[in-house]
Parts: structure tokens; sequence; C-alpha cells
């Protein structure tokens, strides 16, 4: 079974490392943009994959779990207005939600339906896009779409509750990930995007 797996991950590799390093990449250039060139310092304002390799998340826990990450993009928000926060974590789903489409139409254009080999490797690969850019959107810590929700908060009340919220939103995922969110919000989601762009699901 995990020999399967491995075998599974090496199939896909191509996919998961462009899928994350495009994702990693859009927040390092967004970030940098506006002035902060804490990722440019440290070599992640870069398309190499191998500066967003986490052995523990890009390599060992795919291979067990079929889930992984990259590692995340160092940004100072310090030095950020909530607007350019807003733009530096939205960049990265954005970034896979924008690859999705350009594969799709590539997709449709060329009629790679008709090539399975090459158009199942395409369909992989914006299956990835799309659910990466969804999985991250969804506001629990540390995911993009929780920053994106801290920026939109205006009552001190509400910030501070969401911070507070914030130091059990490892614990929070785990738990959204073992009682099905994927399958729940994630899926549905996915399932949507590839009706609107009339691809088999």
């Amino acid at each position: 079974m995990l020999a399967g797996r491995a075998l599974t991950y090496l199939l896909v590799l191509p996919i998961f490392l462009v899928s994350l390093t495009i994702h990693e990449y859009a927040h390092a250039w967004m970030a940098y943009r506006y002035g902060d060139d804490t990722a440019k310092s440290m070599g992640r304002l870069t398309l190499n994959p191998l500066a967003h390799i986490s052995l523990l998340g890009t390599i060992i826990m795919p291979i067990l779990v079929h889930f992984g990450w990259a590692k995340p993009i160092p940004v100072n928000f310090s030095i950020l207005t909530k607007k350019q926060i807003f733009c530096v974590a939205a960049a990265g789903p954005l970034a896979n939600i924008l690859l999705a489409l350009i594969l799709t139409g590539a997709f449709h254009i060329l009629s790679l339906e008709a090539v399975p080999l090459l158009g199942n490797f395409v369909l992989l690969a914006i299956m990835f896009n799309i659910i990466l850019a969804v999985f991250n959107l969804i506001p629990i810590p540390p995911l993009d779409g929780s920053r994106l929700v801290h920026t939109l908060l205006k009552s001190p009340r509400a910030i501070n509750a969401y911070y507070k919220f914030g130091r059990y939103g490892i614990f929070v995922l785990i738990a959204f990930l073992l009682l099905g969110g994927l399958q729940v919000v994630v899926l549905p989601l996915f399932k949507l995007f590839c009706t609107l762009l009339e691809l088999p699901a």
C-alpha cells in the first residue's frame, strides 16, 4: 500500500511542486512589490521548487496521507498596511486559479480530451491548483483565508477574538480535515469550478 502511494506521488510530483512553487512565489512577489524584501533576502523570491520544499510537508506527508504543503513565505506584516496584507495573502490562491484557467484554456483549445495521457495530466494539474486555491481560502489559521478575514475586521474586540482563535488554528484545521472538511467544503466548490469551466469532475 505504501509502495502504491509512493508511486502515485512520483507521478504527480511535478504538478505538486509547480503548483506549490507558484503559490509561494506569488506571496513573495506581492510582498516584495510592497517593499518587503524578507523573502527575497532569504532566497524565496524564486520559481525554483527546491527553495520551497519542506521535508515533512512536501516529501513525507504526501506519501503517507496524500496531503502536503510547502515552506511558508516569510513576510514582515508589520511594515504593510491592511490592504497590502490582504493582497499578499490573496496572491497565492489567485496565482493557482490563474494557472488553472490557463491550463483549462489549453485543454479546450488543443482538444486534449482526445489525447488521454496528456489530457489527464493537464486535468490533474487543473485539479491540484483549484483545490489548492479553495483550500487556502478557508478562514482557519494558518491558511491564507484567515489572513484575509483578519484584514477585514474593524472592531478591536473582533480582531482580538480572532487573534486568540489563531492560537488554536492548527488544531481546528486538523479537526476540520479529520471530520471530512475537504469532502464537505472543498469538494463541492471544486465540482462547481469544473462545471463552470466545462471540465470533467
